[in-house]
């Protein structure tokens, strides 16, 4: 007999017992936190009377290569008035050049130099901080220097989500598709950490946005004190201050396909692991409610497979061991098929399950690692 009869309670049936429990969990965990994107329903046109003048701001170290690349798409975004400023900072390369001779094409292109101080050390915040400083208009839009929009119409999209009320918009920050799993790891690793943040944002419980694709107000930024709160951290420049200065009603949302940047991501596993311990630096600083919000996407994953794999010692309960797992499989790829197509990783889809028993291996060792990360000076 491959089932407990569960006429004795032993460690087999106490194990099926949390696993159901982990499945329970699994299915909360998606009806909050996944469900909310799925409904989600892109706004409505607006009339171009609307649109008022906007800044776009890239911070840059050492960035002439995906300058070259990248700006082109920024400063042709189809936009009736905007600037983008482009923030040198102590570049060493040919940062300032290509800014320079781009700017003799497009007369909307700004640049706010960084020059290196031999007493003063500092980090990525305080560029954005000169940025936003420099920036002429209230609205400000943010980018990275090797991130690039899928269309001409990134810009439009993200500064129609603002109104009176919003004065926050997240969007996705995706990364290039690369033709190794290393790869469809990041990109399934950044989607769900898309999903979470942008459900969270559409149930009026915004707790992070990503630096790639984030808009907010100039007026809110200096109301927040800016980086004040976290100016020591590193990272932070937008997960924590998206954390400290959305409300109930202040956030809005971006999941239009044309308004996704895209980036390359790393190339390797230890250059992954170095970007993800840095970016988990700033997990403590979250308010309560986002961490206890985090902590539980995780727990219902691990309270499932931990008692999952246990079911195999036994003879009693092996069978129940693939028919829970199609079982959660099932419900996984139900739930994640229309997030997939929202925010076009369709590719993803199938391989959704393995990816993410992967990323619960892996999660510790990034958490174990960022004991040890030891913060430089940022390069993008």
């Amino acid at each position: 007999m491959s089932f407990p009869d569960f006429k004795e309670f032993g460690l087999s049936e106490f194990y099926i017992v949390l696993a159901f429990i982990g499945l329970v969990l699994i299915a909360i965990n998606y009806f909050i936190n996944f469900l909310p994107l799925s409904l989600q329903k892109e706004r409505s046109a607006v009339s171009a009377d609307s649109y008022e003048p906007v800044s776009v701001i890239i911070c840059a170290k050492n960035e002439d290569e995906n300058l070259t690349e990248f700006l082109p798409k920024i400063l042709t975004q189809e936009y009736p008035d905007f600037e983008v400023v482009v923030v040198n900072d102590c570049s060493w390369d040919d940062t300032e050049r290509v800014v320079d001779e781009f700017a003799k094409i497009f007369s909307n292109l700004r640049k706010a130099n960084i020059k290196e101080d031999a007493y003063y050390k500092h980090g990525k915040k305080f560029a954005m901080l000169v940025g936003i400083k420099a920036a002429k208009h209230n609205r400000l839009v943010f980018t990275d220097a090797d991130c690039y929009p899928a269309s001409n119409q990134w810009l439009k999209l993200m500064v129609e989500n603002f109104s009176e009320q919003k004065q926050i918009v997240l969007g996705y920050g995706a990364y290039e598709k690369q033709d190794n799993f290393l790869s469809k790891l990041i990109r399934f690793d950044a989607y769900i950490i898309a999903v979470n943040y942008l459900s969270a944002a559409i149930r009026k419980k915004a707790y992070m946005g990503v630096g790639r694709n984030l808009a907010y107000t100039k007026e809110l930024f200096f109301n927040e004190k800016g980086f004040s709160k976290h100016y020591h951290i590193e990272s932070g420049d937008d997960d924590l201050f998206v954390n400290q200065a959305a409300t109930e009603s202040n956030v809005s949302v971006c999941t239009s396909k044309e308004a996704i940047t895209y980036s390359i991501s790393k190339k390797n596993f230890k250059d992954w692991r170095i970007q993800k311990s840095r970016h988990l630096t700033t997990a403590p600083l979250y308010k309560g409610s986002s961490k206890t919000k985090i902590a539980f996407n995780y727990f219902s994953q691990y309270a499932f497979y931990v008692p999952l794999f246990c079911l195999v010692i036994s003879t009693k309960t092996i069978l129940l061991f693939p028919i829970l797992l199609i079982l959660k499989t099932t419900v996984q790829l139900l739930v994640l098929n229309k997030t997939c197509k929202t925010l076009n990783e369709k590719d993803l889809w199938l391989g959704s399950p393995l990816y993410e028993l992967i990323l619960l291996f892996i999660y510790p060792i990034f958490h174990l690692t960022k004991l040890f990360y030891k913060p430089n000076k940022w390069n993008h």
